[in-house]
């Protein structure tokens, strides 16, 4: 999935650039694919990095010139970025620094729109397949069924950039995408597989989908509120219901990707009105390019991400012992520093006195600042 995330990052990448490129014109405009190619290197360097870091920092810490790699990660991104910022100024050609400059820009927000939302897809990937595979399919759903009911039943236009899409296929696809993702939801639970966050198992010496699902993945019983309990009692039925608390959070993203998911496509759409093409590409017989599919997959994988950070707040023992073994450096660089203070310290007697007093000073303060006056602290007389 990894893979096949970066293959799709990479022909969407393409299919932005050959755009900004056409409209231009000009074959001959020095360096701008070499250095679109060398960005998309270099972004992607500084953020999958920081995964490796995060997923696999146990084991490169191992390998002394692969933790230099990690100690310096951001620091070696940074140089990176510059060189090829040193590259683009060097490349600057009089009668045409306007149309480089705005090529520059078009390159970064290609870069933001595309490796950015690729590398959060892997994010969700690594907290867990169902995080991955519910949203996907949830917009491809939505997708689908807007289409049919639009086509069946289709009568009020939406929005002006898509005329063919209609209020009847809008609320039709919403209605479908919130049970298909109840149904997808419950069917994947009951799997660890799909569950369990991926990591990195030193026993197997590989990637490991094994674990003890969380309480978002088994079953707990809920209370019915009490304005139900007559209906329920009514019809001989218990007061609580017992299901996966997933599926709570499944409706949140249903409802993501049924009524703010189409806005992708609608940006989409204007992006090409605006620079007066049909499709991205034309990779899809009949459906155009990679980017045309993955218009709100994108904004669905953001989604997605702040979704998972904001308020499941998983931590993996992966991470915990990464973040243990960069504490534990941190802090054999302050006992060090700690340990030649106190010898600075003992070497000169004086300097130490001076620190003692200014100690007692500071607590003799602060005793008489919290109403404490009643103690009292002598003062050295040494």
């Amino acid at each position: 999935l990894i893979f096949q995330t970066l293959v799709v990052q990479v022909k969407c990448f393409e299919e932005i650039i050959n755009i900004g490129y056409a409209v231009y014109r000009i074959h001959g405009l020095p360096w701008f694919r070499s250095l679109s190619w060398y960005f998309l290197v270099t972004s992607n360097y500084f953020f999958y990095g920081e995964s490796l870091v995060d997923y696999f920092g146990v084991v490169i810490n191992r390998t002394d010139y692969l933790r230099a790699l990690i100690t310096y990660h951001r620091f070696f991104s940074f140089c990176l970025y510059i060189v090829g910022f040193v590259w683009f100024v060097l490349s600057l050609v009089k009668k045409y620094y306007m149309k480089q400059f705005s090529l520059f820009a078009w390159t970064h927000v290609a870069l933001l729109i595309v490796v950015t939302q690729s590398y959060l897809i892997i994010q969700n990937i690594f907290e867990g397949l169902i995080w991955f595979i519910v949203p996907v399919s949830m917009i491809v759903c939505n997708d689908v069924m807007a289409y049919v009911f639009g086509f069946f039943f289709g009568r009020t236009p939406l929005i002006q950039l898509s005329p063919k899409k209609t209020w009847e296929g809008f609320i039709g696809g919403g209605i479908s995408t919130v049970i298909f993702g109840l149904v997808v939801s419950y069917v994947l639970c009951q799997y660890r597989y799909f569950v369990c966050p991926i990591e990195y198992s030193e026993t197997l010496g590989g990637m490991t989908m094994d674990c003890e699902p969380s309480s978002l993945f088994r079953p707990q019983e809920y209370m019915l509120r009490e304005s139900l309990s007559g209906i329920t009692h009514l019809f001989g039925m218990k007061n609580t219901i017992t299901m996966y608390p997933f599926l709570l959070h499944s409706l949140a993203l249903s409802l993501f990707s049924s009524v703010i998911g189409p806005f992708g496509g609608f940006f989409a759409s204007g992006f090409k009105r605006a620079f007066k093409i049909k499709d991205f590409g034309d990779v899809i017989p009949g459906h155009g390019g990679i980017m045309d599919r993955f218009d709100c997959q994108y904004l669905m994988a953001t989604y997605v991400n702040v979704y998972i950070s904001s308020f499941i707040h998983t931590a993996s023992p992966q991470k915990l012992l990464q973040q243990f073994l960069f504490l534990r450096s941190k802090l054999a660089v302050y006992h060090i520093y700690f340990v030649d203070y106190i010898k600075y310290l003992n070497a000169h007697p004086f300097f130490l006195n001076v620190h003692i007093k200014e100690k007692r000073g500071a607590m003799a303060g602060a005793y008489v600042s919290h109403g404490r006056s009643d103690v009292r602290l002598e003062r050295s007389t040494d």
